[in-house]
């Protein structure tokens, strides 16, 4: 890690264990006796730190306001830090999800304290909340449009642990129903949200697209509650959003040249992956519901090998002849259209 990076490892540590000794510090920085040495030299007297050797205690610790944890008029202040990758991707993620949310400016009263606080944990003393968001762009893709009114009755019901009546446009069966449901947890995936709830009309757990309630209502009913352990279970064991009792493990066989990709790329949680001597990968990935990984399968064309189950096989290699036969009809369509 760089100096920066050490000074607030240094603080963290005092402030977390109130006293450090010499020796504690130099194995958590990993660095030489001079130089932690030089380092809290340069923080006491350039940075106006107040750290103390506490002979009787053995180790460092603060004086003073940064002794309680207390940084706003305080005596001094760390330079300013650049977040790793992960931690800059979350904030700016976060960011992202809460601008996306209040583009109908029905939650910016509640967001805009929060939206205050993300700029000040990525402002440093060099670059700007704003002139770092200027270096970084996160491309949201296929998100759908959401009536922000319903997604706040179903945020309000969730936590209130409130039921819900819903009227639902299931898309898959273009089927409209009302239906009353116990409101569990809010899942963003892919840029867009689902509610997890039980069902009393199905009498079973569900997974909705909040953006597919055309209308919510919080009725004055104790929500049903079911612990993370059956959620999991019933809704986070197969591959994707969609789920299912009967988990399979899909085999598939990636070409050397996109093996190259592949390879680092997390399907899922519990996948499990293996280079093969000529260089292709071989994936292996549980799923209960085939429609969204036969999606993903296709996007790969040739360079993607289904090696079973034989009935994951036979649905793409149905699916792909009839997306080539589409094109192969649009195409012949065209080719009339310029000749006559």
């Amino acid at each position: 890690m760089d100096r920066t990076e050490r000074f607030y490892k240094i603080d963290q540590l005092l402030s977390e264990r109130r006293v450090v000794p010499f020796e504690t510090l130099q194995s958590e920085l990993e660095i030489s006796r001079a130089t932690l040495k030089r380092d809290l030299l340069y923080l006491r007297d350039r940075l106006n730190a107040p750290i103390v050797w506490d002979r009787k205690a053995g180790g460092y610790r603060y004086t003073g306001q940064a002794a309680a944890g207390i940084r706003s008029g305080g005596q001094f202040e760390l330079p300013g830090l650049w977040f790793n990758a992960q931690e800059i991707h979350a904030l700016l993620t976060m960011q992202h999800l809460l601008a996306s949310l209040d583009q109908g400016g029905l939650l910016g009263p509640h967001v805009q304290p929060l939206m205050a606080r993300l700029n000040g944990l990525m402002g440093t003393a060099d670059d700007s909340a704003e002139e770092i968001r200027k270096r970084v762009r996160i491309i949201g893709v296929a998100a759908r449009t959401m009536d922000l009114a319903q997604f706040e009755r179903v945020g309000a019901a969730l936590l209130r642990r409130k039921r819900l009546r819903i009227t639902y446009h299931a898309r898959g069966s273009n089927a409209v129903s009302e239906r009353e449901v116990s409101p569990q947890r809010l899942v963003h995936y892919r840029e867009n949200w689902y509610l997890d709830a039980w069902c009393h009309l199905r009498k079973g757990l569900r997974n909705f697209s909040v953006d597919a309630i055309e209308r919510a209502e919080i009725l004055e009913k104790p929500a049903r509650s079911l612990v993370e352990k059956t959620l999991n279970k019933v809704l986070g064991t197969g591959y994707g959003i969609f789920s299912g009792s009967r988990v399979q493990w899909a085999r598939l066989r990636f070409s050397p040249e996109r093996a190259r990709w592949v390879a680092s790329e997390r399907w899922h949680p519990k996948q499990k992956g293996y280079l093969e001597q000529d260089g292709a990968y071989l994936l292996e990935i549980p799923y209960a519901d085939d429609r969204e990984l036969v999606m993903d399968i296709l996007k790969y064309g040739p360079d993607c090998e289904v090696l079973g189950p034989d009935e994951l096989r036979q649905r793409v290699r149905k699916q792909a002849a009839a997306t080539l036969a589409l094109y192969r009809k649009s195409s012949g369509v065209r080719s009339r259209d310029r000749t006559t």
